[in-house]
Protein backbone atom coordinates (compact mmCIF):
# COMPACT_ATOMS: atom_id res chain seq x y z
CA UNK A 1 0.00 0.00 0.00
CA UNK A 2 1.37 3.74 -0.87
CA UNK A 3 2.65 6.11 1.73
CA UNK A 4 0.12 8.65 1.80
CA UNK A 5 2.32 11.34 3.87
CA UNK A 6 -0.90 13.52 4.12
CA UNK A 7 -2.08 12.09 7.27
CA UNK A 8 -1.13 13.52 10.49
CA UNK A 9 -1.44 9.62 12.09
CA UNK A 10 0.44 7.84 9.45
CA UNK A 11 3.43 10.41 9.47
CA UNK A 12 3.47 10.11 13.68
CA UNK A 13 3.44 6.34 13.04
CA UNK A 14 6.70 6.50 11.08
CA UNK A 15 10.40 5.57 12.28
CA UNK A 16 12.83 7.78 12.62
CA UNK A 17 15.55 6.44 9.72
CA UNK A 18 18.32 7.57 7.71
CA UNK A 19 16.40 7.70 4.18
CA UNK A 20 13.25 9.84 4.25
CA UNK A 21 9.80 7.86 3.79
CA UNK A 22 9.11 8.89 0.34
CA UNK A 23 5.51 9.36 -1.43
CA UNK A 24 5.76 9.77 -5.29
CA UNK A 25 3.38 12.84 -6.42
CA UNK A 26 3.72 12.63 -10.24
CA UNK A 27 6.34 11.48 -12.52
CA UNK A 28 9.97 12.28 -11.70
CA UNK A 29 8.54 14.35 -8.36
CA UNK A 30 8.57 12.62 -4.89
CA UNK A 31 8.11 14.39 -1.63
CA UNK A 32 10.00 12.60 1.53
CA UNK A 33 9.33 12.86 5.35
CA UNK A 34 11.92 12.23 7.80
CA UNK A 35 10.91 11.90 11.60
CA UNK A 36 13.02 13.77 14.19
CA UNK A 37 15.33 11.49 16.05
CA UNK A 38 14.67 12.79 19.34
CA UNK A 39 10.84 11.44 18.98
CA UNK A 40 7.76 13.73 19.25
CA UNK A 41 5.09 14.96 15.98
CA UNK A 42 7.94 16.68 13.80
CA UNK A 43 10.38 15.93 11.16
CA UNK A 44 11.98 17.57 8.09
CA UNK A 45 10.60 17.40 4.43
CA UNK A 46 13.13 17.27 1.36
CA UNK A 47 11.84 17.40 -2.10
CA UNK A 48 13.34 14.91 -4.88
CA UNK A 49 12.94 15.44 -8.79
CA UNK A 50 14.31 13.51 -11.54
CA UNK A 51 16.83 15.83 -13.70
CA UNK A 52 16.65 14.79 -17.34
CA UNK A 53 19.63 16.90 -18.54
CA UNK A 54 21.82 15.33 -15.30
CA UNK A 55 20.24 11.62 -15.73
CA UNK A 56 20.09 11.84 -11.97
CA UNK A 57 17.76 12.84 -8.99
CA UNK A 58 18.15 15.99 -7.24
CA UNK A 59 17.30 16.92 -3.65
CA UNK A 60 16.30 20.08 -1.56
CA UNK A 61 15.58 20.05 2.02
CA UNK A 62 12.60 21.69 2.60
CA UNK A 63 12.40 22.28 6.40
CA UNK A 64 10.15 21.45 8.94
CA UNK A 65 7.46 23.69 8.43
CA UNK A 66 7.28 23.86 12.40
CA UNK A 67 5.13 27.27 11.99
CA UNK A 68 1.85 25.64 10.49
CA UNK A 69 -0.41 23.22 11.74
CA UNK A 70 -0.51 19.74 11.46
CA UNK A 71 -2.82 19.21 8.62
CA UNK A 72 -1.29 22.32 6.63
CA UNK A 73 2.06 20.81 6.77
CA UNK A 74 1.59 18.61 3.91
CA UNK A 75 0.07 20.87 1.66
CA UNK A 76 2.97 23.73 2.08
CA UNK A 77 5.15 20.42 1.48
CA UNK A 78 4.10 19.36 -1.77
CA UNK A 79 3.71 22.67 -2.74
CA UNK A 80 7.44 23.70 -2.42
CA UNK A 81 8.30 19.60 -3.55
CA UNK A 82 6.42 20.58 -6.87
CA UNK A 83 8.24 24.27 -7.40
CA UNK A 84 11.45 22.67 -7.24
CA UNK A 85 10.51 19.78 -9.15
CA UNK A 86 9.83 21.96 -12.09
CA UNK A 87 12.97 24.34 -11.47
CA UNK A 88 14.48 21.49 -12.33
CA UNK A 89 13.06 20.20 -15.09
CA UNK A 90 12.89 22.96 -17.01
CA UNK A 91 16.89 23.96 -16.50
CA UNK A 92 16.04 26.71 -13.24
CA UNK A 93 13.14 28.36 -15.71
CA UNK A 94 9.56 28.54 -14.01
CA UNK A 95 7.18 27.14 -16.94
CA UNK A 96 3.63 28.30 -17.25
CA UNK A 97 1.18 27.00 -14.70
CA UNK A 98 -0.31 23.31 -16.10
CA UNK A 99 -4.08 23.19 -14.22
CA UNK A 100 -6.16 22.02 -17.40
CA UNK A 101 -5.72 19.26 -20.30
CA UNK A 102 -5.61 21.66 -22.71
CA UNK A 103 -2.48 23.44 -20.27
CA UNK A 104 -0.35 19.86 -20.52
CA UNK A 105 -1.14 19.40 -24.29
CA UNK A 106 0.01 22.75 -25.25
CA UNK A 107 3.09 22.13 -23.07
CA UNK A 108 3.67 18.59 -24.81
CA UNK A 109 2.97 20.51 -28.14
CA UNK A 110 6.71 22.37 -28.13
CA UNK A 111 8.85 21.33 -30.36
CA UNK A 112 6.20 18.98 -31.93
CA UNK A 113 4.10 20.07 -34.62
CA UNK A 114 2.29 16.89 -35.56
CA UNK A 115 0.92 16.96 -31.82
CA UNK A 116 0.10 20.53 -32.02
CA UNK A 117 -2.07 20.05 -35.37
CA UNK A 118 -3.69 16.90 -33.60
CA UNK A 119 -5.02 19.21 -30.50
CA UNK A 120 -5.98 21.90 -32.07
CA UNK A 121 -8.06 19.60 -34.73
CA UNK A 122 -9.30 17.32 -31.36
CA UNK A 123 -9.00 18.67 -28.12
CA UNK A 124 -8.95 22.75 -27.77
CA UNK A 125 -12.15 22.84 -29.20
CA UNK A 126 -13.53 20.43 -26.87
CA UNK A 127 -14.79 19.65 -23.80
CA UNK A 128 -12.11 17.95 -22.24
CA UNK A 129 -9.91 21.03 -22.64
CA UNK A 130 -10.81 23.03 -19.49
CA UNK A 131 -11.16 20.04 -17.08
CA UNK A 132 -8.47 20.39 -14.37
CA UNK A 133 -6.08 17.80 -14.14
CA UNK A 134 -6.86 16.74 -11.07
CA UNK A 135 -10.28 16.29 -11.54
CA UNK A 136 -9.96 14.10 -14.68
CA UNK A 137 -11.62 11.08 -14.45
CA UNK A 138 -12.11 7.74 -16.90
CA UNK A 139 -15.36 8.88 -18.36
CA UNK A 140 -14.29 12.64 -19.23
CA UNK A 141 -11.91 10.39 -21.44
CA UNK A 142 -13.88 8.18 -22.23
CA UNK A 143 -16.54 10.79 -23.37
CA UNK A 144 -13.61 12.51 -25.80
CA UNK A 145 -13.17 9.12 -27.29
CA UNK A 146 -16.55 8.21 -28.25
CA UNK A 147 -16.84 12.02 -29.68
CA UNK A 148 -13.68 11.59 -31.54
CA UNK A 149 -14.64 8.41 -32.98
CA UNK A 150 -18.21 9.59 -34.19
CA UNK A 151 -16.29 12.80 -35.76
CA UNK A 152 -16.55 12.00 -39.52
CA UNK A 153 -13.10 12.43 -41.65
CA UNK A 154 -13.08 14.83 -44.47
CA UNK A 155 -11.96 13.29 -47.38
CA UNK A 156 -12.07 16.58 -49.28
CA UNK A 157 -11.00 20.42 -48.23
CA UNK A 158 -12.95 22.16 -51.14
CA UNK A 159 -14.20 25.40 -50.63
CA UNK A 160 -17.47 25.27 -53.19
CA UNK A 161 -19.98 22.41 -52.78
CA UNK A 162 -20.84 19.82 -49.98
CA UNK A 163 -17.71 18.92 -47.92
CA UNK A 164 -16.92 14.92 -48.30
CA UNK A 165 -16.49 12.72 -45.42
CA UNK A 166 -16.32 9.00 -44.48
CA UNK A 167 -16.07 7.20 -41.22
CA UNK A 168 -13.18 7.78 -38.86
CA UNK A 169 -10.56 4.74 -39.28
CA UNK A 170 -9.66 2.79 -35.95
CA UNK A 171 -5.62 3.51 -37.07
CA UNK A 172 -6.55 7.32 -37.51
CA UNK A 173 -8.38 7.18 -33.82
CA UNK A 174 -4.87 5.34 -32.45
CA UNK A 175 -2.88 8.09 -33.47
CA UNK A 176 -5.10 10.70 -32.40
CA UNK A 177 -5.28 9.01 -28.88
CA UNK A 178 -1.58 8.55 -28.83
CA UNK A 179 -0.39 11.94 -28.76
CA UNK A 180 -2.83 12.75 -25.75
CA UNK A 181 -1.98 9.81 -23.78
CA UNK A 182 1.55 10.86 -23.75
CA UNK A 183 0.68 14.35 -23.20
CA UNK A 184 -1.40 13.54 -19.96
CA UNK A 185 1.55 10.59 -18.69
CA UNK A 186 3.74 14.00 -18.71
CA UNK A 187 1.96 15.09 -15.64
CA UNK A 188 -0.41 12.71 -14.81
CA UNK A 189 0.52 9.21 -12.99
CA UNK A 190 -1.88 6.56 -13.84
CA UNK A 191 -4.85 5.79 -11.91
CA UNK A 192 -5.71 2.69 -9.88
CA UNK A 193 -7.25 0.29 -12.11
CA UNK A 194 -10.73 -0.55 -13.42
CA UNK A 195 -11.11 3.10 -11.20
CA UNK A 196 -12.74 6.24 -12.15
CA UNK A 197 -9.63 7.53 -11.32
CA UNK A 198 -7.81 5.26 -14.27
CA UNK A 199 -7.91 7.79 -17.07
CA UNK A 200 -5.25 5.95 -19.27
CA UNK A 201 -8.41 2.92 -19.44
CA UNK A 202 -9.91 5.03 -22.06
CA UNK A 203 -7.42 5.77 -23.92
CA UNK A 204 -6.01 2.06 -25.44
CA UNK A 205 -5.47 1.70 -29.16
CA UNK A 206 -7.54 -0.03 -31.03
CA UNK A 207 -5.64 -3.63 -31.64
CA UNK A 208 -4.99 -4.53 -35.42
CA UNK A 209 -6.03 -1.29 -36.68
CA UNK A 210 -3.56 -0.36 -39.54
CA UNK A 211 -4.45 -2.31 -41.86
CA UNK A 212 -5.42 0.32 -44.43
CA UNK A 213 -1.47 0.66 -45.20
CA UNK A 214 -0.95 -2.48 -46.21
CA UNK A 215 -1.29 -2.43 -49.56
CA UNK A 216 2.02 -3.17 -51.47
CA UNK A 217 2.29 -2.69 -55.30
CA UNK A 218 5.58 -4.70 -56.76
CA UNK A 219 8.21 -2.62 -59.16
CA UNK A 220 5.74 -4.03 -62.07
CA UNK A 221 2.94 -2.17 -60.73
CA UNK A 222 4.25 1.25 -59.78
CA UNK A 223 5.80 1.33 -63.73
CA UNK A 224 2.09 0.20 -64.74
CA UNK A 225 0.86 2.94 -62.61
CA UNK A 226 3.27 5.88 -63.83
CA UNK A 227 3.20 4.71 -67.50
CA UNK A 228 -0.96 5.89 -66.98
CA UNK A 229 -0.32 9.13 -65.37
CA UNK A 230 -1.14 12.50 -66.46
CA UNK A 231 2.21 14.30 -67.54
CA UNK A 232 1.24 17.19 -64.69
CA UNK A 233 1.63 14.91 -61.71
CA UNK A 234 3.81 11.91 -63.17
CA UNK A 235 7.20 13.60 -61.49
CA UNK A 236 6.11 13.71 -58.01
CA UNK A 237 4.55 10.71 -58.42
CA UNK A 238 7.81 9.10 -59.75
CA UNK A 239 9.57 10.72 -56.94
CA UNK A 240 7.13 8.91 -54.63
CA UNK A 241 8.10 5.63 -56.02
CA UNK A 242 11.42 6.36 -55.67
CA UNK A 243 12.16 7.53 -52.38
CA UNK A 244 10.50 6.27 -48.56
CA UNK A 245 9.07 10.31 -48.26
CA UNK A 246 5.74 10.81 -46.71
CA UNK A 247 3.82 12.84 -49.82
CA UNK A 248 3.43 15.70 -47.32
CA UNK A 249 7.15 15.93 -46.98
CA UNK A 250 7.89 15.83 -50.50
CA UNK A 251 5.24 18.17 -51.55
CA UNK A 252 6.50 20.73 -48.95
CA UNK A 253 10.36 20.50 -50.59
CA UNK A 254 11.94 23.55 -52.14
CA UNK A 255 14.01 23.73 -55.10
CA UNK A 256 16.97 25.18 -52.72
CA UNK A 257 16.60 21.85 -50.29
CA UNK A 258 18.32 19.80 -52.97
CA UNK A 259 22.18 20.27 -53.76
CA UNK A 260 23.06 19.06 -57.04
CA UNK A 261 26.56 18.96 -56.70
CA UNK A 262 26.26 16.70 -53.31
CA UNK A 263 23.01 14.92 -54.45
CA UNK A 264 22.20 16.27 -50.98
CA UNK A 265 18.39 16.57 -50.07
CA UNK A 266 17.31 18.66 -46.62
CA UNK A 267 13.85 17.82 -45.53
CA UNK A 268 12.51 20.04 -43.57
CA UNK A 269 9.11 19.35 -43.04
CA UNK A 270 8.02 16.40 -42.03
CA UNK A 271 5.63 14.24 -39.15
CA UNK A 272 8.82 14.62 -37.07
CA UNK A 273 9.25 17.87 -37.21
CA UNK A 274 13.20 17.82 -37.67
CA UNK A 275 15.01 18.68 -40.53
CA UNK A 276 17.26 15.87 -41.80
CA UNK A 277 19.42 15.57 -45.29
CA UNK A 278 19.64 12.19 -46.89
CA UNK A 279 21.64 11.23 -49.69
CA UNK A 280 20.21 10.37 -53.13
CA UNK A 281 21.12 7.54 -55.45
CA UNK A 282 21.34 8.62 -59.21
CA UNK A 283 18.18 8.19 -60.66
CA UNK A 284 16.63 9.75 -57.78
CA UNK A 285 18.86 13.06 -57.83
CA UNK A 286 18.67 13.44 -61.66
CA UNK A 287 14.79 13.44 -61.03
CA UNK A 288 14.78 16.13 -58.56
CA UNK A 289 17.93 18.37 -60.59
CA UNK A 290 15.19 18.33 -63.56
CA UNK A 291 12.44 19.73 -60.84
CA UNK A 292 14.84 22.76 -59.48
CA UNK A 293 16.28 23.68 -63.15
CA UNK A 294 15.86 27.08 -63.34
CA UNK A 295 13.98 27.86 -60.05
CA UNK A 296 14.72 29.95 -57.48
CA UNK A 297 15.84 28.51 -54.18
CA UNK A 298 12.26 29.07 -52.54
CA UNK A 299 10.48 27.54 -55.23
CA UNK A 300 8.10 24.94 -54.68
CA UNK A 301 10.38 21.63 -56.21
CA UNK A 302 7.50 20.22 -57.81
CA UNK A 303 5.34 22.34 -59.07
CA UNK A 304 2.00 22.51 -60.53
CA UNK A 305 1.48 23.70 -64.01
CA UNK A 306 -0.72 26.97 -61.83
CA UNK A 307 2.65 27.27 -60.06
CA UNK A 308 1.37 25.98 -56.49
CA UNK A 309 3.28 23.18 -55.28
CA UNK A 310 0.85 19.93 -54.61
CA UNK A 311 -1.01 18.81 -51.88
CA UNK A 312 -3.40 15.79 -50.76
CA UNK A 313 -6.42 17.47 -52.57
CA UNK A 314 -4.53 18.20 -55.80
CA UNK A 315 -2.76 14.82 -55.94
CA UNK A 316 -5.78 12.45 -55.12
CA UNK A 317 -6.95 12.41 -58.63
CA UNK A 318 -4.43 11.95 -60.82
CA UNK A 319 -3.12 9.19 -58.83
CA UNK A 320 -6.92 7.44 -58.75
CA UNK A 321 -7.47 7.86 -62.35
CA UNK A 322 -3.91 6.31 -63.08
CA UNK A 323 -4.79 3.94 -60.44
CA UNK A 324 -8.38 2.78 -62.47
CA UNK A 325 -6.31 2.87 -65.97
CA UNK A 326 -3.77 0.67 -64.69
CA UNK A 327 -6.24 -2.13 -63.31
CA UNK A 328 -4.48 -1.50 -59.50
CA UNK A 329 -6.26 -2.69 -56.77
CA UNK A 330 -8.75 0.71 -55.62
CA UNK A 331 -7.66 1.34 -52.32
CA UNK A 332 -3.97 2.54 -53.82
CA UNK A 333 -3.01 6.03 -52.83
CA UNK A 334 0.03 8.44 -52.67
CA UNK A 335 0.72 6.75 -49.01
CA UNK A 336 1.00 3.39 -50.70
CA UNK A 337 3.85 4.30 -52.57
CA UNK A 338 6.17 5.04 -49.58
CA UNK A 339 4.87 1.50 -47.47
CA UNK A 340 5.92 -0.15 -51.09
CA UNK A 341 9.25 1.66 -51.46
CA UNK A 342 10.05 0.77 -47.28
CA UNK A 343 8.67 -2.42 -48.23
CA UNK A 344 11.41 -3.17 -50.81
CA UNK A 345 14.20 -1.53 -48.73
CA UNK A 346 13.72 -3.94 -46.13
CA UNK A 347 13.27 -7.07 -48.15
CA UNK A 348 16.36 -6.12 -49.63
CA UNK A 349 18.46 -6.14 -46.59
CA UNK A 350 19.15 -2.70 -45.81
CA UNK A 351 19.86 -1.50 -41.95
CA UNK A 352 16.53 -1.10 -40.41
CA UNK A 353 17.88 2.35 -38.81
CA UNK A 354 19.17 3.19 -42.01
CA UNK A 355 15.79 3.25 -43.54
CA UNK A 356 14.58 4.89 -40.53
CA UNK A 357 16.60 7.86 -41.17
CA UNK A 358 15.89 7.86 -44.71
CA UNK A 359 12.02 7.74 -44.25
CA UNK A 360 12.25 10.19 -41.37
CA UNK A 361 10.58 7.93 -39.01
CA UNK A 362 12.13 5.73 -36.30
CA UNK A 363 13.23 2.42 -35.93
CA UNK A 364 11.23 0.85 -33.97
CA UNK A 365 8.14 1.85 -35.72
CA UNK A 366 10.54 0.08 -38.95
CA UNK A 367 11.00 -3.11 -37.08
CA UNK A 368 7.03 -3.15 -35.38
CA UNK A 369 5.81 -2.52 -39.05
CA UNK A 370 8.44 -4.24 -41.53
CA UNK A 371 10.43 -6.32 -39.34
CA UNK A 372 9.13 -9.50 -40.20
CA UNK A 373 10.14 -9.29 -44.11
CA UNK A 374 14.07 -8.54 -42.71
CA UNK A 375 16.18 -11.29 -44.24
CA UNK A 376 19.89 -12.08 -44.33
CA UNK A 377 20.13 -10.97 -47.91
CA UNK A 378 23.28 -8.97 -48.79
CA UNK A 379 22.33 -4.85 -47.79
CA UNK A 380 21.24 -3.25 -51.27
CA UNK A 381 21.74 0.21 -52.20
CA UNK A 382 18.74 2.79 -52.72
CA UNK A 383 19.89 3.74 -56.18
CA UNK A 384 18.48 -0.10 -56.91
CA UNK A 385 15.21 1.61 -56.97
CA UNK A 386 14.60 1.75 -60.67
CA UNK A 387 11.99 2.17 -62.60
Amino acid sequence: MALDLSKVGERDKLKATREPHWQRLRVGCFLGFRPSKVGGKGGNWIARAYDQDGGKYRLKALGDFGTLAGNEVFAAAKKAAEAFAELVETGGQVRAKIETVADACREYAKGRNEAGKRFERHVYDDPIAKVKLDKLRRRHVAEWRKRLEEKPALVSRRKKGKPITRDRAASSVNRDMAVLRAALSKVLTKGAPNSEAAWQEALKAVPNADGRRTLYLDRNQRRALLEKMDAEAAPFVRALCLLPLRPGALAALKAGDFDKRTAELTIGKDKTGKARRIQLPAEAAALLAAQAKNKLPAASLFMRANGTAWNKDSWKLPIAAAVKAAGLPSEATAYTLRHSTITDLVSAGLPLLTIAQISGTSAEMIERHYGHLASDAAVKALGELVL
